[in-house]
């Protein structure tokens, strides 16, 4: 059977999609700005989730995807995004085996995780 390699692109709509792709270069890192140029990622996992149409995992009710980014040091980018006056909420979720979890908002009220991976996860 043939697969899938891998996420290929991830694509949202915006109110103002210059302005919030600017806005995720400055704050996350994310460089993939213009169009026809594409962000190369670390490599690493990536999880493919369906959850429930009733989850409140995602935030409110209108939100229908939520991404999900790996960082290196959470705590270092929580605080990054925090003195940057981004609405980051105060919880920090661990799972053993996992890695540890927080989130934040863009501009445009998206919710998105971040996830430092536990050491086991980039090896498994």
């Amino acid at each position: 059977m043939e697969k899938v390699q891998g996420i290929g692109g991830v694509f949202f709509r915006s109110a103002d999609p210059e302005k919030l792709a600017r806005w995720y270069q400055d704050h996350l890192g994310v460089d993939a700005i213009a169009e026809g140029d594409v962000w190369r990622t670390g490599a690493g996992p990536t999880v493919f989730a369906p959850f429930a149409d009733d989850t409140s995992y995602f935030g409110g009710d209108e939100q229908q995807w939520m991404i999900n980014f790996r960082v290196r040091d959470l705590d270092a980018m929580l605080a990054q995004l925090r003195g940057a006056g981004v609405a980051v909420d105060d919880e920090v979720q661990a799972q053993d085996g996992i890695g540890r979890f927080g989130w934040a908002e863009d501009p445009e009220g998206n919710r998105f995780e971040l996830w430092e991976p536990a050491p086991e996860a980039l090896t498994s």
